[in-house]
């Protein structure tokens, strides 16, 4: 039987066998995070050999496996009182190890920005799939509607957001005789925002042509909050309510026009405001409410910290940093500032530079005027450390925005915990990025 998107699916959503898989991987200098002594053995049997934190070299990016655990716990849970459904965005990692973690407590499906990364996905067994995005490529088309008709169980919605993409789209999937409809949810945009109808009405007019166009189907509404909003203000929470009150108007314009036989899709929901999302929505006849949050997995010690709903009350357990840069200093030209081993091509700075948080085996800069001023690609630029960091001295950094974290790294070691006296490397996750 061919499934929907909104349908509940038969399987575990990827494929666990080609997941385990990677363990069999051979390490070597590819994966900058890996020591020497791990080149030649299997990712299984290194770490059978008891890694240690203190064996891996700088710089480096560490996951905490307990924060981990508690982030994708919390948010699972969250979204089930709620009464939502989560399909995490997998761009935030790219991790096919986390993305099962995330079904495995019960997520959806997984979402993605774009058609490479949708591949990845397919090469792991993902069954359901959501594109945040408009896919109008010919051969990706092509490429998709084979997939939808050799694998009955496979379930995928794309975006769309004008009348011309509903034709090109069209006009691609005939070319490429194209056997299942291809599921589509009319994007709403908003003024100043990113891709997306203007517009209820526009957005209507949208619905009208996936309605005339035999190669798709109707299968909801959807969009992005975040990009209207960046705080957490009174006036970026009315913005983003604003905005989410359309979707919900654009949704009871539409309801005549959906299948009978499915149900429609509202998805909206990053990880900084999935708590008005709820409220906004979770009212409406019929619906699926779909949150598509991603950053919350590994979370962090800047952005989403100040932003994230949990943080401003909307759950019982806040999330925790899972994410942490490590980094040696190597020179320290005047008393006050010291340069470290890792700078852009290591670590995100695009959502504020890297927080100073402890010496490994020594002092706690949490709290004191230590700060890290600027990121070249190989060089952080540490100030007001004083004697607290010499030179050699290795700093654990905390980080802001995960999804510009991950892209960085082939491979990233999982501690026990990253504030163990000795953390242990229990697991290695791989990216495809």
């Amino acid at each position: 039987m061919e499934q929907t998107f909104a349908s509940s699916g038969t399987g575990p959503g990827i494929d666990g066998g080609a997941v385990a898989a990677l363990a069999d991987e051979t390490l070597d200098w590819r994966f900058k995070a890996v020591p020497p002594e791990a080149w030649g053995h299997s990712v299984r049997d290194w770490l059978a050999t008891g890694p240690t934190l203190a064996g891996l070299g700088t710089p480096l990016l560490t996951l905490d496996g307990a924060a981990l655990d508690h982030n994708v716990r919390t948010m699972a849970d969250w979204c089930a009182k709620a009464g939502v459904a989560l399909v995490p965005h997998g761009k935030t990692t790219m991790a096919p190890a986390l993305w099962q973690a995330q079904l495995d407590a019960g997520s959806h499906g997984i979402t993605l920005a774009n058609l490479p990364q949708v591949r990845v996905a397919r090469a792991f067994g993902v069954e359901r799939i959501l594109l945040a995005n408009t896919l109008l490529d010919p051969a990706g088309l092509a490429w998709l509607a084979a997939e939808l008709a050799a694998d009955p169980g496979f379930a995928f919605v794309s975006w769309v957001d004008s009348v011309e993409s509903v034709r090109l789209m069209d006009e691609a999937l005939r070319a490429a005789r194209a056997e299942r409809p291809v599921e589509v949810l009319i994007e709403l945009g908003g003024p100043g925002g990113r891709t997306g109808a203007r517009g209820v009405d526009a957005a209507v007019e949208i619905a009208a042509a996936v309605l005339r166009a035999p190669t798709l189907r109707l299968a909801g509404v959807g969009g992005y909050e975040g990009a209207l909003a960046h705080d957490a203000t009174a006036d970026g929470l009315a913005t983003v309510r604003g905005y989410l009150k359309a979707l919900a108007e654009l949704h009871g314009r539409l309801a005549h026009a959906y299948p009978d036989d499915a149900r429609p899709v509202v998805s909206a929901g990053g990880s900084a405001y999935f708590d008005l999302v709820v409220e906004e929505l979770t009212g409406l006849p019929d619906a699926l409410v779909v949150l598509r949050s991603g950053a919350y997995i590994a979370h962090d010690d800047g952005f989403y910290r100040g932003i994230s709903p949990l943080v401003r009350g909307a759950g019982e357990a806040p999330f925790r940093g899972a994410l942490h840069g490590w980094a040696r200093v190597v020179s320290r030209p005047e008393p006050q500032l010291a340069l470290l081993d890792a700078g852009k091509r290591d670590l995100p700075f695009d959502e504020g530079m890297p927080e100073p948080q402890r010496v490994r085996g020594g002092a706690e800069l949490t709290g004191t005027s230590a700060r890290i001023t600027a990121l070249n690609d190989q060089h952080a630029f540490l100030r007001d450390a004083g004697d607290l960091a010499p030179i050699g001295a290795v700093l654990r950094l905390g980080v802001s925005h995960p999804c510009t974290a991950f892209d960085k790294w082939t491979a990233l070691p999982v501690l026990d915990s990253a504030d163990a006296a000795e953390p242990k490397v229990t697991g290695l996750v791989r990216t495809f990025f």
